[in-house]
């Protein structure tokens, strides 16, 4: 049902049912707010939404109330404006006044609600709040001074993650976002993944920063720094540099890498390769032996945690494999940099990531033979773009630098880890040809693309019918789990990644991703599936070479030990 309301002494048309921010947002007129977010049940909550409506005593948010045929709406008038100001008034009121050191600044909400309601002075005196930084967890950090009451944080770890790691402390003025106990995030149910820094409109919640170890690394002359990169880190380079996503886009990203004295550059895509190898050959003994069904992916650390923390029934049904970081990392320290004459204990091992949790990934007891680390510091892809400013790198200067190591080589299928369904494509790429000697046709599984938060599908192999699942955002897995739990029995390959939609929204990339972003950073990498030549891992003449010269077979006893975790039900968890 359509009709008419008036809005600034304006005719627009509204639907029923639709909220007055959904019809300003339609018409152009922007308010501003705090707490509301796409695709969330609007709570109201933060009142920087507010408009006037004729007939009504109070001032109404725009976000949660519903338009009527009567309304004369009012958007920027006086009193409006008035109550806007002072709600930013008194949040700055006990806000930090460290906008030149805070790693938020020019990008954080609060700031730009201050410029934008041309708030210039301080109005209001109050006592500052004197909480301690909780630095304890390797991935996050969190600073409740910062914390503006939004609520944001504590929606996206329930609803869409599932953990509930955060929540609501105190009452009225004393209010405040913290975990349970207050012992901080490192001994809370938080699985690491960073989806709370994302949607946090201030600093109070950002990534442990290792830049400073990096830096320190390049300019030490007894170390060899080398660096590997996710999927998604070129793409998502290309947006905050406003460069083309073309193919020489990954050319410029080696070329500046090289630029800030990296030795050796490494594509994370090529051990990518070297995962699906593994795990297709495990899923095969495991389907040939008919136990432990389904297998789940096992390269997303947020996932494993929350397994290992709230489903440890099921701990048998993940894979073995090591992510692809973990063995890109040991490969590098035990195998490559040997060959080029460099002693594990000399090679710093760098990674970038889209992902917060690489950086909790990095530290564990899985990531290390005695005392050597197989990668000893972590970059988010915001972490990266900082770097690449602050040593100066200019894109446009660069000239493209092709592969400077054969090890850089990797199949399109490895590329495609890096959204929501890509790993389990390239996965049954190489378990149809495993198990029949016959490549998969046609190679691209429509059904398992696009930006969808469960995607499944049968696969015909031979005479075989498998059922394959790609689940993301962690909440979504729980109802899987619990069919899987309760004896389901037709799934036999289950892709889990805690972030919606894959690593191209991972919690360490760029703030204020929207969907349009995400859709470019998906092309992105279908593009190099369709333009590579090599789209399966097992033609990558880099780990035929491995496994001929070094590695044997895939799931072979050496392997599993190199390759593979202690079988995960013999962990202490």
């Amino acid at each position: 049902m359509q009709f008419d309301i008036e809005i600034n002494g304006e005719q627009v048309t509204a639907k029923k049912g639709e909220t007055i921010k959904n019809v300003l947002d339609r018409i152009g007129i922007k308010v501003p707010t705090l707490c509301n977010m796409n695709g969330f049940t609007p709570t109201g909550s933060c009142r920087l939404c507010v408009v006037e409506v004729d007939g009504l005593q109070g001032l109404v948010p725009s976000c949660s109330h519903q338009v009527e045929e009567w309304m004369k709406i009012k958007t920027h008038s006086p009193r409006v404006l008035k109550a806007r100001k002072t709600i930013v008034e008194l949040l700055l009121a006990r806000h930090p006044d460290e906008c030149l050191y805070c790693n938020r600044n020019k990008n954080c909400e609060l700031q730009s609600l201050a410029e934008e309601l041309d708030i210039r002075e301080r109005k209001h005196q109050t006592k500052r709040l004197s909480i301690q930084i909780d630095r304890a967890c390797s991935s996050i950090e969190r600073d409740p001074a910062k914390c503006i009451l939004c609520g944001r944080c504590i929606r996206i770890c329930d609803e869409v993650i599932g953990v509930a790691a955060i929540d609501i402390m105190g009452r009225g003025s004393d209010s405040r976002i913290g975990t349970s106990y207050n012992k901080g995030l490192n001994v809370s149910s938080c699985v690491k993944c960073g989806q709370c820094i994302m949607v946090c409109p201030t600093a109070a919640l950002s990534e442990r920063s290792n830049i400073q170890t990096v830096l320190d690394a390049l300019h030490n002359p007894e170390l060899f720094p080398v660096i590997q990169f996710s999927p998604t880190v070129p793409a998502s380079i290309a947006e905050d540099f406003n460069l083309k996503t073309s193919k020489d886009i990954l050319n410029l990203f080696r070329a500046a890498l090289k630029k800030m004295g990296f030795r050796q550059i490494f594509d994370t895509s090529m051990a990518a390769d070297l995962t699906i190898m593994e795990e297709a050959a495990e899923f095969i003994d495991r389907w040939n032996k008919q136990s432990v069904l389904p297998m789940f992916t096992s390269c997303c650390p947020s996932w494993v945690r929350y397994a290992e923390e709230e489903k440890r029934k099921l701990l048998p049904n993940l894979s073995s494999t090591r992510s692809p970081q973990q063995m890109m990392g040991r490969v590098v320290k035990n195998y490559i940099t040997s060959s080029a004459g460099q002693k594990p204990s000399s090679v710093f091992v760098v990674s970038v990531m889209p992902c917060t949790s690489k950086k909790h990934e990095a530290e564990g007891d899985v990531m290390k033979d005695n005392n050597t680390r197989y990668v000893d510091a972590v970059l988010t892809t915001r972490e990266l773009v900082r770097l690449i400013r602050l040593m100066g790198i200019d894109f446009s200067c660069l000239e493209p630098e092709p592969n400077d190591t054969a090890f850089s080589l990797r199949s399109s299928a490895g590329k495609l880890f890096g959204v929501s369904g890509g790993h389990l494509e390239g996965l049954i790429r190489t378990i149809h040809y495993m198990m029949t000697g016959q490549e998969i046709n046609p190679i691209k599984i429509n059904d398992l693309r696009g930006l969808k938060t469960k995607k499944e599908t049968h696969i015909k192999i031979g005479k075989q019918v498998l059922k394959v699942m790609a689940v993301s955002g962690l909440a979504n897995v729980k109802s899987v789990l619990d069919e899987i739990e309760s004896g389901r029995k037709d799934v036999h390959i289950v892709e889990v990644m805690t972030c919606p939609f894959g690593c191209i929204n991972g919690g360490g990339q760029r703030i204020g991703s929207d969907e349009k972003s995400l859709k470019s950073r998906m092309k992105a990498i279908y593009d190099v599936d369709e333009e590579e030549m090599i789209k399966v891992a097992h033609k990558n003449p880099i780990i035929t070479d491995l496994y001929d010269k070094f590695l044997g077979h895939p799931n072979s006893d050496q392997n599993k030990d190199l390759l593979h975790q202690v079988p995960i039900t013999e962990k202490t968890v």
